[in-house]
């Protein structure tokens, strides 16, 4: 019988296939846009799980890695990279606002978390960031699966990396990944429940403006946005008055739905993930192989269209903008590790990702780990709109614990920070002051430092 080589196209198919059995992992002392070598440990790599290749950016402890806790990170969206919070949140990089066309320049964030903790920043779900499905045409992301997933990829990853199996570990998420953050967290209890080995040393969550899948997450919008002078006394009681019962995400009342379209123009003129903030435009996409200084799209009839314009300097989406230029570029991904062929175009949001919202609330796996001794810091920047800070103190108290630390002013440089209360069960929540949606990008990195700091030290805020 004749044989007959393969076409490299095939045989790429076929490696793809084999590339779940392994785990490849790279060290990165040096990153385009940055000056010198990186004052930190950096490696990328990726995790085969299922027929997903989750891709991943871990950074030890500037402080001491073997004793401090391992983060695993996760953004929201869902489909948002965790880079994103990396760059911009609470990572050790920052893009730096002056560009001239060429590549972004990157500097060191001095309030970043890694300088308390492990911190593995990771790319979920599939189609997010890097990461990448051998299968796309049938693959389903959704709220479980994904969950399911990332349980499987933090325990070969800790098996590939087993100096890290004693750390303290803690499953971390915001916004959307807030959601799913507990549920993962759940699924890991699980499998230390049942003696599957090695056995992982799971200390808890930690969620900031998370979203619960409960109607309060969006129903608290209407009552914050009247405390914050948004809108009127007589738009805020009509529209209680006619949605009294209701669920603002699907009204079935004619009038409620009337009212919550008056509300909604008030929302429409802000930035609802941090309201003091300017209204800005999105970020515009970069296609490949196109100007940087005019960027096009292709729609589907293949005519170029132009998309919205570069955002405003003062805009927080510039930075967005940058991060876009920045990892799309030939040499970031070859400094990165990134595997050829495998993501097209980096979307630091990747909003057109299928995805099924299937777990309705994960306040219940809540109740479960905080009731079996795992801790858990919940923290709302108290400007966002999207996920308002009184929303969360609702389903907070909806778990019945009592108070062991009552409501406080917490500290930073001798300045008020925000305000904490203790629940029992280990248990604690907080805001920060001035922040919004993600409260260490908006303006409040020190105090987020400060706070995390002393909650995985095991101290009072």
């Amino acid at each position: 019988m004749p044989s007959y080589p393969l076409r490299p196209q095939r045989l790429c198919q076929l490696l793809l296939l084999l590339w779940p059995l392994f785990i490849s992992a790279s060290i990165v002392t040096h990153l385009p846009g940055f000056h010198g070598p990186l004052p930190f440990h950096l490696e990328t790599g990726y995790v085969g799980v299922d027929e997903v290749q989750f891709f991943y950016y871990f950074i030890e402890s500037e402080g001491n890695p073997a004793q401090e806790p391992l983060l695993l990170w996760l953004s929201g969206g869902p489909g948002c990279s965790s880079f994103s919070a990396l760059v911009f949140q609470n990572g050790p990089l920052k893009f730096k606002s002056v560009y001239n066309g060429s590549l972004p320049t990157l500097v060191y964030h001095p309030f970043s978390w890694t300088k308390v903790s492990n911190m593995i920043y990771l790319d979920s779900p599939a189609g997010t960031g890097y990461s990448f499905s051998n299968t796309p045409e049938t693959c389903i992301n959704g709220d479980v699966t994904s969950s399911l997933r990332v349980h499987k990829f933090i325990r070969k990853w800790l098996i590939d990396h087993p100096k890290f199996l004693s750390n303290p570990l803690y499953v971390c998420g915001d916004s959307y990944a807030g959601k799913v953050a507990p549920f993962i967290t759940h699924l890991i209890s699980q499998g230390i429940e049942s003696g599957v080995q090695p056995l992982l040393n799971l200390k808890g969550y930690l969620l900031g403006n998370p979203f619960t899948g409960e109607v309060i997450d969006i129903n608290a919008r209407v009552p914050y946005a009247h405390n914050m002078g948004i809108i009127s006394d007589e738009i805020y009681k009509s529209t209680t008055l006619f949605c009294e019962g209701e669920d603002h995400r699907n009204p079935t009342k004619a009038q409620c739905a009337k009212k919550l379209q008056v509300v909604q123009k008030y929302f429409d003129e802000l930035d609802m993930f941090r309201i003091l903030a300017p209204k800005c435009p999105p970020a515009s996409p970069k296609p490949k192989n196109l100007s940087r200084e005019r960027r096009f799209l292709k729609d589907a009839h293949k005519k170029l269209i132009v998309p919205s314009d570069v955002p405003p300097l003062k805009c927080k989406s510039y930075g967005y903008y940058l991060s876009d230029i920045w990892a799309n570029d030939d040499v970031v991904r070859d400094a990165l590790h990134i595997q050829k062929g495998t993501v097209a175009e980096w979307i630091r949001c990747n909003h057109s990702l299928p995805y099924t919202k299937d777990l309705p609330s994960n306040v219940k796996y809540q109740y479960k780990l905080t009731s079996r001794g795992y801790r858990a810091l919940v923290y709302s920047g108290d400007h966002d709109l999207a996920a308002p800070h009184i929303g969360t103190q609702t389903w907070i108290r909806s778990l019945n614990y009592s108070i062991i630390d009552d409501w406080r002013s917490w500290f930073s440089s001798g300045q008020v920070a925000g305000y904490t209360r203790t629940y029992a069960n280990n248990l604690t929540f907080a805001t920060i002051k001035g922040a919004g949606h993600t409260a260490p990008e908006d303006h409040k990195p020190k105090e987020s430092l400060a706070m995390v700091k002393r909650w995985l030290s095991n101290q009072p805020l």
